[in-house]
């Protein structure tokens, strides 16, 4: 990396934040330069905004970036695209929030947001990687002030209709959160409302 690591992390964001009058990205950036592998062709706008918010998710990764991406209001990026209707912006930025909630500074940032709604909606993403790791979010994110909120009973009830998933991962996932972050009470409580209603949140794709 030529630059310092804060000046490429600055890049990154006025590529994804810049816009001309028209609300198109001004094509001096840095995505719209790099040519799809796959059709050899110019990425087009959004693949670009997708690129470089891919690019942003995986610095959430590294902890020696987690000071700069609070700085650079990073978090506040990334949960504000858990709303957008492109389902890859939602990956990338559930992705990268994941990542980000293992530290506690960024865990009560995000819990101070309001950023707990945002992520159980994700719950009904039907992009398998989204549901992953919102689920794993709420499990970094839930402390003795959210539990309330991580393990409401919507949410409770949504995690033994994915431990029945085909989807081992997914099915597995679930489990854990029943088991360590939700107490019998809850579950059997969230049983049986199951047994009253076939409306839920509903399954990813595979």
């Amino acid at each position: 990396m030529e630059l310092g690591r804060l000046e490429y992390l600055q890049a990154l964001v006025t590529e994804f934040q810049v816009t001309d009058s028209t609300g198109n990205k001004r094509r001096r950036s840095l995505a719209l330069s790099v040519w799809s592998v796959s059709s050899h062709r110019p990425f087009s706008l959004a693949e670009a905004k997708e690129q470089v918010l891919a690019n942003l998710a995986n610095f959430a990764y590294d902890p020696s970036n987690y000071e700069y991406l609070r700085q650079l209001q990073v978090l506040d990026l990334f949960l504000d695209m858990l709303t957008e209707d492109n389902e890859t912006l939602v990956e990338f930025a559930m992705g990268g929030l994941c990542n980000l909630c293992l530290d506690k500074t960024n865990k009560e940032y995000i819990l101070e947001a309001s950023g707990v709604e945002p992520i159980i909606n994700c719950l009904s993403s039907p992009n398998e990687e989204t549901v992953m790791s919102a689920v794993t979010a709420l499990m970094f994110l839930t402390t003795a002030r959210s539990r309330a909120q991580t393990t409401a009973l919507p949410v409770v009830e949504c995690m033994l209709r994915f431990s029945l998933s085909a989807n081992t991962r997914l099915s597995n996932l679930a489990s854990i959160f029943l088991q360590d972050y939700c107490s019998p009470a809850q579950v059997e409580e969230a049983r049986n409302l199951s047994r009253h209603t076939a409306v839920g949140i509903p399954l990813p794709k595979d």
